[in-house]
């Protein structure tokens, strides 16, 4: 959910963007731009961004690997394990 705090109009953005920059940068937080009223834009700062493109990949990987599992194509830890200490010469 976005914070009421950070809805901007567009021609705000565009007049005093030195200082919408600024905020996004020290907060961290997306802004959402309005045109008419509506929202149309959301604009966050690249380091934010990407710490969000980071976690969504993460789920989706995790959201493949429980998907490969329930059709039955994944192994158990304890093969995957055994394979593990062969590959790389471990003796337990």
């Amino acid at each position: 959910m976005f914070r009421t705090d950070s809805i901007y109009s567009l021609t705000d953005f565009q007049r005093n963007a030195r200082t919408h920059l600024d905020r996004l940068k020290q907060s961290g937080q997306p802004e959402i731009l309005t045109v008419n009223g509506q929202a149309e834009i959301v604009v966050q700062d690249a380091a934010a961004y990407q710490a969000m493109v980071d976690k969504l990949e993460a789920i989706e990987g995790i959201r493949r690997g429980l998907e490969t599992m329930k059709q039955g194509q994944g192994r158990n830890i304890e093969a995957f394990f055994e394979d593990f200490e062969r590959k790389h010469a471990i003796d337990r």
